[in-house]
């Protein structure tokens, strides 16, 4: 695959890993680090998950807006895309690894044009692509 950037971004981490500060070049995020409470730590902050998540919810819903218009489907404006991020051991190699469950709302769709929507969006969305093969990710789509 190649890639021809039009936008770069830069963030920065600084601390302890999961219990630092991280600060976006541009300095709209800049947010407190802390490993939740069920990986130990007192959850006082946010993690690489929720943001990780945050970033993939947004960029999904832009693929399933772009597929959307080139289906000429209408969305609501209930239209909702939420990403849970997991983490936990991985059985493979004893260190840590992700899953992801991306549930589509799409009200006002029939069912199979929703499912049909979600999975073109899921082949589209650049965060689905970077992980395809190496993050168990299941798409469910409801109406």
């Amino acid at each position: 695959m190649t890639v021809s950037p039009v936008y770069h971004v830069s963030s920065t981490s600084t601390g302890g890993g999961r219990d630092s500060e991280v600060v976006s070049e541009s300095g709209r995020i800049d947010l407190v680090l802390a490993p939740p409470v069920e990986m130990g730590g007192n959850g006082d902050g946010s993690n690489p998950e929720e943001l990780f998540s945050a970033g993939w919810a947004a960029c999904f819903m832009g693929a399933l807006r772009l597929m959307a218009k080139n289906k000429g489907a209408t969305l609501t404006d209930e239209t909702a895309v939420k990403v849970t991020v997991g983490i936990g051991k991985d059985d493979a190699d004893g260190g840590f690894g992700l899953t992801a469950d991306i549930d589509v709302y799409l009200p006002g769709l029939e069912t199979a044009a929703a499912a049909e929507l979600a999975q073109a969006a899921h082949g589209f969305c650049p965060y689905s692509k970077a992980t395809r093969g190496n993050i168990a990710a299941t798409v469910t789509s409801r109406v």
